[in-house]
């Protein structure tokens, strides 16, 4: 057994130092990841103040003038809403008034035509009635 003993034991120290070797070649896969991990976020950090901010900054500011802008097209649309809204009410009312006079107009000469019309007849009405008695009275 002495001899089996001193090859697993042999087998044991090979097996012990390459458990030793995995453990230390898993610790720098790790101390490596973590460095790959802090180089990767400090490249981001610096992506971000060098482009990322300034980018930010502008959009802040395009965004702040079309809010701007949008704010001074709903004011003037809203002017001319209403501008439009007055006008046709004074259109309408200038209509109103031009039927009215018109109207108005429209009677009065209606009714001078009427009149005379009413005179001619009423003379013509009267010379016929003349000329028949003058006709039976001959």
């Amino acid at each position: 057994m002495d001899p089996n003993l001193s090859n697993t034991n042999m087998w044991l120290a090979i097996m012990a130092i390459v458990s030793v070797l995995e453990a230390l070649v898993l610790i720098g896969i790790a101390v490596g990841g973590f460095v790959i991990y802090r180089r990767t976020m400090q490249l981001v950090t610096e992506l971000e103040v060098r482009q990322v901010a300034p980018l930010r900054a502008k959009l802040d500011d395009i965004l702040a003038d079309v809010k701007s802008v949008t704010a001074r097209v709903n004011q003037q649309t809203e002017r001319v809403d209403h501008a439009i809204a007055g006008t046709m009410e004074r259109v309408d009312e200038t209509a109103e008034r031009v039927r009215h006079t018109v109207r108005d107009k429209v009677s009065q000469a209606t009714g001078v035509v009427r009149g005379l019309r009413a005179v001619i007849a009423s003379l013509l009405t009267t010379n016929g009635r003349n000329k028949p008695s003058e006709a039976a009275g001959s």
